[in-house]
């Protein structure tokens, strides 16, 4: 069988120019119910973010079928709209991963999808296709993986290296069958890189309400080669404290692909530690690097600034776009959660 890597394949980084951003429009399930109004406040927060990226590349949203004239009122004009019959509005995680040949063409990993470990809060039946349907628009080889895995469980540095966390792929309401030679196998034949790091586990609220189990985009992010940014909580009271120091640790002392050590950037958590819910799992990390800006998450919290200052360091030429994202973490994600982008070739 094919694989990207023996093909030429390989994902770029975030922060490489992209043809566009890709996402989806919150269909009514559980996470998106129609009580007391929730689901239109998802859905115009949703279409804020997308309607923000749209300033800076073009956008294109995938909407439940018989939902994109819902859509329409509420994006921009400019954003295209298909349909297909979806389940959920996370396409960092059930669309495709994007990737590159260095004679220009355009490929795609469609990981095998079942809503996170089938927690119950998803129906993948519809959502397991979205990937494959949103690469075949984008015009791309498709290569599929027989791996459980979503986007969010995994970060590049485009130059070699992955990195992702033992509690994703390694998950046995995932892949149950798996040890960590066959995850680290798949993700380098199908990211065409060469190098894994693996941290044990992601933040604590994860793996609760609508978590994850662990994703690694909400821990930390590549903004260059050799460069991570990483979440730190800095307050012991917080669960995430040890966490924070347990990965931290490991990240200083990892390698590269080129064996290098990498320079790791501490960006502290908000100062707010819990909400109604119980401890929040927010942070920065979970932004999206689009062409010329980075859409930041924020809170409302008095350390957005110090975020936005080390972000505007670690992204020098793009603008830092503050947006609020604490009603997208209520749902169980970020802003990186619920975009996907298509790498220009």
């Amino acid at each position: 069988m094919a694989t990207p890597r023996l093909s030429g394949f390989s994902m770029p980084p975030e922060w490489a120019p992209h043809e566009r951003t890709w996402m989806e429009f919150p269909p009514k399930n559980i996470t998106f119910t129609e009580e007391d109004g929730w689901l239109d406040h998802c859905r115009t927060v949703w279409a804020s973010v997308a309607n923000t990226i749209a300033r800076f590349e073009p956008v294109s949203m995938v909407c439940n079928l018989g939902e994109s004239s819902v859509a329409r009122e509420f994006l921009d004009p400019s954003i295209e709209l298909h349909e297909t019959p979806t389940g959920d509005a996370w396409c960092r995680d059930s669309g495709p991963t994007f990737l590159t040949h260095p004679d220009g063409r355009l490929g795609a990993t469609h990981w095998t999808f079942n809503a996170w470990g089938d927690r119950g809060f998803s129906d993948p039946t519809d959502e397991r296709h979205v990937g494959a349907f949103i690469a075949g628009l984008a015009g791309a080889e498709l290569f599929s993986s027989s791996m459980i895995n979503e986007g969010g469980g995994i970060h590049v540095d485009g130059a070699g290296t992955v990195i992702c966390t033992e509690t994703v792929q390694l998950d046995e309401r995932r892949n149950p069958t798996w040890n960590a030679e066959g995850v680290e196998t798949e993700l380098k034949s199908f990211l065409g890189v060469s190098n894994v790091i693996w941290v044990p586990q992601g933040l604590s609220a994860d793996y609760s309400g609508f978590g994850t189990n662990g994703h690694i985009d909400i821990v930390c992010a590549f903004a260059a080669p050799g460069v991570l940014l990483v979440h730190v909580q800095q307050n012991p009271d917080h669960p995430d404290y040890e966490i924070a120091v347990e990965y931290l640790r490991i990240l200083r002392e990892a390698r590269d692909a080129n064996g290098r050590a990498i320079e790791i950037v501490e960006v502290p958590a908000p100062a707010t530690l819990e909400n109604e819910d119980g401890f929040v799992d927010w942070g920065y990390m979970n932004h999206y690097v689009c062409n010329d800006a980075v859409i930041l998450c924020t809170f409302d919290d008095p350390n957005d600034q110090v975020a936005i200052d080390i972000l505007a360091k670690a992204y020098p030429g793009r603008e830092i776009v503050p947006h609020d994202a604490r009603d997208i973490f209520k749902c169980g994600g970020g802003i990186h959660c619920i975009t996907q982008q298509q790498p220009k070739v």
